[in-house]
């Protein structure tokens, strides 16, 4: 079964295109966290950011980029969040890569926010570093 965003890109689903080449589509999200809040995909059907190719990794943020540049410039964003979830437990509710370009326009809008803890002498970080660069090999 193909996942909602296969269906836009085979153009099943209507969309409002924001950008669109071989490789990329860009589409206004239909909840709009915020007026022109965008989704920017792969067209080839890749699960997450884990398992997409460098390349197309690349292309989707190059799209991103620009699209940021142009809500500050056009939309008078103040800001933007731009993010990607990957697997149910980040929050992926679509199995298919996006990345969310979220434009700010002012204080209290519910910019996206991570609570920064004290580890202190929590957590051995030298052994975490040990064990994330040793999953990079």
């Amino acid at each position: 079964m193909k996942d909602v965003f296969c269906r836009i890109i085979e153009g099943e689903i209507p969309s409002n295109k924001v950008y669109e080449d071989d490789d990329v589509l860009a589409i206004l999200d239909i909840s709009q966290a915020t007026r022109g809040h965008t989704l920017v995909m792969p067209k080839a059907h890749y699960e997450s950011i884990l398992d997409t190719p460098k390349a197309i990794l690349h292309k989707v943020y190059d799209v991103a980029q620009r699209i940021a540049q142009a809500m500050v410039a056009e939309l008078g964003a103040k800001g933007v969040n731009i993010l990607t979830n990957a697997k149910e437990m980040a929050g992926q509710t679509v199995p298919h890569f996006h990345v969310h370009v979220i434009p700010r326009y002012m204080a209290g809008e519910g910019g996206f926010m991570i609570e920064m803890k004290n580890n202190e002498g929590k957590e051995d970080l030298p052994l975490l570093v040990a064990k994330i660069t040793h999953g990079m090999d």
